[in-house]
């Protein structure tokens, strides 16, 4: 595999650094397919939950979601990994409150769908 051009600037980090800086990024690709596997639980499961479009939606959702995070967790590492060779600060995420709003808002429509089709 060739080395990106980013790889050749700036110096080398301390090692437990880009090492810390990988765990994380494999902590989000976690979250990713943690996030797929419930929009998959979701649609495949709910069969009393309410209207099954609303449930193919939601799974929908879940699946975008997560190849979002995973598009956003490379990004955050590299990001990471770059700012670290120059001596930069870590630059900020939308990942935290791009998830927190996500859960938040599926959590919410399956808490009302339950509430109002659920026995």
């Amino acid at each position: 595999m060739r080395e990106p051009q980013w790889r050749q600037e700036g110096e080398d980090p301390d090692y437990r650094f880009s090492l810390a800086n990988e765990r994380t990024f494999l902590a989000w690709i976690r979250t990713a397919l943690a996030i797929l596997a419930g929009g998959v639980l979701l649609e495949e499961f709910s069969k009393k939950l309410g209207p099954h479009w609303m449930i193919v939606v939601l799974a929908i959702v879940l699946a975008a979601v997560s190849a979002a995070l995973a598009v956003i967790a490379y990004l955050r590492w590299r990001g990471n990994e770059i700012a670290m060779r120059h001596g930069r600060r870590l630059p900020l995420t939308i990942a935290v409150p791009f998830i927190a709003a996500v859960v938040l808002a599926v959590g919410a429509v399956i808490a009302v769908l339950i509430a109002i089709y659920g026995q």
